[in-house]
């Protein structure tokens, strides 16, 4: 999948407080997770970001893998982040009451 030499970071994924539009999640690749997440909660860097920023919706850090981004593009052409994100997979599990 990842080509001989591509760099290595970190793809993760970024879990909304609240849904954006059709948007709760946010996919992404960095070599510094640290800053990146800094600059998301900037509202700097990715469009999306920028905009739930804007609109006072906050993101958890939900999961990370280590790869390159073949790995990122792979997870975002997959789609459906909720699939693999345990914040949403724990409230799936809730019991209704």
């Amino acid at each position: 999948m990842a080509r001989k030499g591509a760099p290595r970071g970190t793809v993760y994924v970024l879990h909304f407080s609240e849904p954006y539009r059709h948007a709760k999640h946010y996919t992404g690749w960095t070599t510094d997770l640290p800053a990146r997440l800094a600059q998301h909660a900037a509202g700097t860097g990715a469009r999306l970001m920028e905009v739930i920023t804007e609109a006072g919706i906050g993101f958890t850090l939900a999961r990370t893998w280590e790869g390159t981004r073949a790995l990122e593009r792979s997870k975002k052409r997959q789609g459906g982040a909720s699939r693999y994100c345990p914040i949403c997979k724990a409230q799936l599990a809730l019991p209704l009451l």
